[in-house]
């Protein structure tokens, strides 16, 4: 009989699958059985109404171009703070950790006081025609920030763990600093991008805090999909609420276990390479 190297192993086996049942599990499946008991014919009504369609669109198309932004500017991010030395670095490292340890709710009245019409950065930019607060930029300016430090902190030790001698060879044999990033370091610090990816937008799905007081909330423009669950519920509509979370559920879901699929697929095929 084969001891287990680890001790305890099975007690802590049993004790993880028991948080994550209670925890995760228990809920999800209370969400969907509370849309189990309504009428196919309603439940297609309430997911395909006009205002429930442009709520979808906005929050996974927000989602999704907030979180293709981060996962730009959080590897330039994790990549400054890992190869560089400058006089406040260890403040600008701090400050990528900010949306982490600010309430949701300061955070929206934050950007919506800077980028209103009448704050600093809205009204210029007001001025010019271009106006952030109360649209779908606004929207997609909070998720954006939201998600930031996901992708910072999930490709920051990856960057950390690149071979030094692999960057050197390439800077030995001729390569500028550009040809070294597209052949050396982008491709090898790509799967931490893609799980930086994935953490930003299965965060900012769910973001309701944050964009409720920047986004105006107009019914069918700037309602995201959280806030319109919320609305279901103070209607005293719960299956109305629990058929739209069920279907932010099940789409979140997909979206997270093909994100982390692709990967898999591409830490093998570095792997292989």
């Amino acid at each position: 009989m084969t001891r287990d190297a680890i001790p305890g192993r099975p007690l802590a086996v049993a004790a993880t699958v028991t948080v994550i049942a209670v925890v995760v599990v228990l809920p999800l499946a209370a969400v969907a059985w509370a849309a189990h008991g309504i009428a196919p014919e309603r439940l297609f009504a309430i997911i395909t109404a006009p205002r429930t369609l442009a709520a979808f669109r906005l929050t996974f198309g927000a989602a999704l171009a907030a979180s293709l932004i981060d996962a730009v500017l959080g590897f330039a991010i994790a990549w400054v703070l890992t190869g560089a030395t400058f006089p406040g670095r260890g403040w600008i490292d701090a400050i990528v950790d900010m949306p982490f340890a600010l309430p949701t709710a300061v955070t929206g009245i934050t950007l919506a006081a800077l980028y209103g019409p009448h704050g600093w950065i809205g009204g210029f930019l007001a001025a010019h025609g271009i106006h952030v607060a109360y649209t779908p930029l606004g929207v997609g300016l909070a998720l954006a920030f939201v998600g930031l430090p996901f992708v910072v902190r999930t490709v920051q030790p990856a960057l950390a763990d690149l071979p030094e001698e692999l960057t050197e060879a390439a800077r030995g044999l001729g390569a500028s600093w550009f040809t070294v990033a597209r052949r050396v370091t982008i491709p090898l610090a790509l799967p931490a991008v893609a799980t930086g990816f994935a953490l930003a937008l299965a965060r900012t799905l769910g973001e309701y805090g944050s964009v409720v007081f920047i986004a105006g909330n107009f019914p069918g423009r700037t309602e995201i999909v959280p806030l319109l669950v919320i609305t279901h519920l103070e209607e005293y509509d719960q299956a109305g609420a629990a058929a739209i979370a069920t279907v932010m559920l099940v789409v979140s879901l997909g979206l997270v276990l093909a994100i982390n699929a692709l990967q898999r697929r591409m830490v093998v095929a570095r792997a292989a390479t």
